[in-house]
């Protein structure tokens, strides 16, 4: 049995169903908006832990469950009434626990999501797997940024933990806003030239494109300005075995890695994605990470593979210091 859990009004979820489709494998699918209609009984004993899940009057057996994509977005309050919102976040809330301790397949599990929560740490794990770090500096006072600054010449800077910001070079105007780091560290790191590189591990599978952009954070292009050009590109062997590494390190079967290729060929890397919005890229390169996916929830399906293996928020990290102060 393959488990779907997420909204399906979340492109990624909904086109992972439609591969899974497409494949011929049956799933079922466990929808956010339904959580105050469904059930979830968890058993601990002797034999560990399972329990039923009831979906649209299915029960299904824990234990069956052999592979799950899991992308859980925050539900809007409307759709629950005071007591449907309750019984809606106990079942979130006991999937989760169980998505940890499962034998199935997860992709991804909630604990290995957590060092999205702290930049530096993730920064440590994607030294740990032989990919390159920009130099980086997270600090709360000023003085250290001016010298960091002078060092560097150019230097970005964007939050240190797992709220999305925009990613902004430090100038004049941001430099008149450092006081408001006193009230919460902010990451900051060397500007690297080059071309922006996502790439999107699948178990051991890598999918590569390019982005030509006009911004420093090719996501948010300039009102009016032009979109960022996306094309699929060919990732160096041993680069594309560093990311496979990085995702396993991590315990990711399904990872967006941000990589950046500098003028003569080498690459840094800038964070890991723990639930990426693959469907942008997909759209745009024809890269099929969605087959790629179904693949692999499939191949555990069938008992041929191993099982081990963006609520979007835009802020500026300077703002989110002065609200922290």
């Amino acid at each position: 049995m393959i488990l779907l859990y997420g909204r399906l009004d979340d492109p990624p979820l909904q086109r992972t169903l439609d591969a899974l489709h497409e494949a011929g494998a049956s799933c079922v699918v466990l929808s956010q908006t339904a959580l105050d209609r469904e059930r979830l009984t968890i058993e601990l004993g002797p034999g560990g832990v399972n329990g039923v899940l009831v979906v649209a009057g299915q029960e299904i057996r824990l234990d069956r469950i052999r592979s799950v994509y899991a992308r859980p977005l925050e539900p809007p309050r409307r759709w629950f009434a005071p007591e449907g919102a309750r019984r809606a976040g106990q079942i979130h809330r006991d999937l989760f626990e169980w998505l940890d301790v499962s034998p199935a397949l997860v992709v991804n599990r909630p604990r290995s999501m957590q060092a999205n929560a702290s930049k530096p740490l993730q920064a440590q794990l994607i030294g740990s797997s032989g990919l390159e770090v920009p130099e980086t500096l997270v600090t709360s006072d000023p003085a250290e940024v001016h010298a960091f600054w002078r060092e560097h010449h150019r230097i970005i800077f964007k939050s240190s933990s797992g709220v999305r910001s925009i990613v902004q070079e430090l100038d004049e105007a941001a430099v008149a806003r450092l006081p408001l780091i006193a009230g919460l560290a902010v990451q900051f790191q060397a500007y690297v030239p080059g071309v922006d590189v996502r790439v999107h591990v699948v178990g051991q599978r890598t999918f590569a494109a390019e982005i030509e952009s006009q911004v420093i954070d090719y996501r948010y292009p300039v009102p009016g300005g032009a979109e960022p050009d996306i094309r699929p590109t060919h990732l160096p062997d041993d680069v594309a075995g560093q990311c496979v590494a990085l995702a396993m390190l991590m315990d990711l079967p399904l990872a967006g890695i941000d990589l950046r290729r500098r003028p003569d060929g080498s690459y840094v890397c800038f964070e890991v994605n723990p639930m990426p919005a693959y469907t942008y890229f997909e759209a745009h390169t024809g890269l099929p990470i969605s087959r790629a996916l179904a693949e692999l929830l499939m191949e555990v399906h069938h008992g041929t593979g191993d099982r081990q293996p963006e609520p979007d928020q835009r802020h500026d990290p300077l703002a989110a210091a002065a609200s922290h102060s």
